[in-house]
């Protein structure tokens, strides 16, 4: 692994970043961490609320089983210690989304402990450096509601279907050094949580955010002071947030001044960082054990039914790729999404060659649904439809420009590739007595090129080849044409 050589310019030299990214990712379940009130997205607001939700007296929480089978699962994946005794914490603090006046947390003993993510910087270059982040935590959570402040003029309004939802807060170590291996690592971060199933990586629906962490120094130097950039929810925008905040830190020392702990917002429109507010240390939320609830204990069972519940995930299955033949570039294109990786999995399930599959998915069909402006997910042609597709060229019984023609047809129609085949009579012939008598009348009515190839213009062969394809309208084997004629022309 090399060393980033990222760096900010200043009038004193060069200025080394330092990141640290708290990525909080909704945790996929159908309710609540302490209620049963559905976490369905887009719902009218305040719909999705229980009296626990909404912090009613008496009402006391009671751990949704399954948020925190995700938590350990997402642990697992990423070889981090699973802590088999965990607590929640109260972190107080006001907010007018907050109904409880606190939010239950944990702090002293998260569920999962130390752990690392493995990132390549650059997918499209096989020797791309590979770098370990760490990752210090993931603790479980519940979430605030959301304040509305552009449905009335003077007042804003609380909507508190989110109130209550379980996240993972993952805290990475300050482990990255430019905005590309932050964007690398959130990327690989979110491949990793869909791959689990434990949160749908949604970044736009806010179903995954973060927090960026950033300081300068000079390099190699002391850390320095950091500021928080919260709720980041893209990628593109977290890259464009830390470099906007080290270029202001590096200008701010540079010019006499100092950079103070803050918590600050990025301003997509403006692609810049403002102050939010001074930002507290830990013992400002006055954190204590939650008395509502007891400590969580895991024993061998639920940790070995989380462990067998794990898929291939997209390193092994990356590699195990590349042992069928791939390239390491399309193998990793394959894995970086789990749509992807699932997809292509349907392929080969249905027999289909892996590299002939791999080819196909990234050239054909990506190419076809860019165009369509449409995701894999939307793709008019299943996996069981291309691997009767590409069935047919295999066993010859249509050509690969003929199959281009099919494919079309099936994007358009939906229709099954041997029907449109059988339909058009797209039919590739092996019929060798039709083939040479195309060739004869090609050669008869070529005999200046003929003489040409067979005094060495080699290239040629190229021409009588297409002109036969031509004659054949496409139909014909190629190995067929090609055979004969090397026959025909000597």
């Amino acid at each position: 692994m090399t060393e980033s050589t990222y760096r900010i310019q200043g009038n004193t030299g060069a200025w080394e970043v330092v990141i640290g990214l708290e990525v909080h990712a909704q945790i996929t379940s159908e309710s609540k961490l302490f209620s049963g009130s559905s976490t369905g997205f887009g719902a009218e607001p305040n719909s999705h609320v229980s009296l626990v939700d909404a912090a009613m007296p008496g009402m006391l929480p009671v751990p949704n089983r399954e948020c925190l089978r995700q938590a350990v699962r997402t642990g697992m994946a990423i070889n981090a210690q699973i802590n088999r005794w965990s607590r929640f914490d109260r972190k107080n603090y006001f907010y007018a989304d907050l109904p409880q006046g606190y939010q239950i947390s944990q702090l002293y003993h998260p569920i999962v402990g130390e752990g690392e993510i493995e990132v390549t910087l650059n997918e499209k270059d096989p020797d791309s450096a590979v770098k370990k982040i760490g990752i210090e935590r993931i603790h479980v959570e519940q979430d605030a509601g959301k304040l509305m402040h552009d449905q009335h003029p003077t007042m804003s309004f609380v909507d508190l279907n989110r109130s209550g939802v379980a996240l993972m807060e993952i805290v990475s170590r300050p482990d990255m050094r430019s905005p590309q291996e932050a964007g690398a690592y959130v990327k690989k971060l979110r491949s990793i949580l869909r791959y689990v199933g434990s949160c749908d990586g949604n970044m736009e629906q806010g179903s995954m955010r973060a927090d960026v962490n950033v300081s300068v120094r000079k390099p190699g130097g002391e850390l320095g002071t950091r500021t928080e950039t919260k709720n980041v929810n893209s990628i593109r925008f977290m890259m464009q947030a830390i470099e906007y905040e080290a270029q202001r830190q590096v200008d701010l020392i540079e010019s006499g001044g100092a950079v103070v702990q803050e918590t600050r917002l990025f301003d997509a429109d403006k692609q810049e960082t403002r102050s939010m507010r001074s930002k507290e240390d830990a013992h400002d939320y006055r954190y204590f054990p939650d008395p509502d609830l007891l400590p969580v204990e895991l024993d061998d069972a639920f940790l070995e039914e989380c462990r067998a519940s794990l898929p291939e995930l997209p390193d092994a299955k990356r590699a195990r790729y590349e042992a069928l033949g791939l390239t390491a570039y399309n193998a990793a294109v394959l894995t970086a999404e789990a749509e992807t990786a699932f997809w292509f999995e349907d392929l080969l399930a249905e027999g289909v060659d892996a590299k002939q599959g791999s080819n196909w998915l990234m050239s054909e069909l990506f190419g076809a649904l860019n165009k369509m402006g449409k995701t894999l997910d939307e793709s008019p042609v299943n996996p069981k439809q291309a691997a009767e597709l590409l069935g047919l060229v295999a066993d010859g019984t249509i050509s690969g420009s003929i199959a281009k023609q099919v494919f079309e047809i099936m994007l358009e129609t939906g229709q099954a590739a041997s029907a449109i085949v059988e339909e058009k009579g797209l039919k590739q012939t092996n019929d060798t007595g039709a083939i040479e008598a195309e060739i004869a009348k090609i050669m008869a009515a070529n005999e200046d090129k003929v003489a040409e190839y067979r005094s060495g213009k080699d290239k040629l062969f190229g021409f009588f080849v297409g002109q036969t394809m031509k004659a054949m309208q496409g139909k014909a084997n190629p190995q067929i044409i090609n055979d004969l004629l090397k026959k025909a022309l000597g």
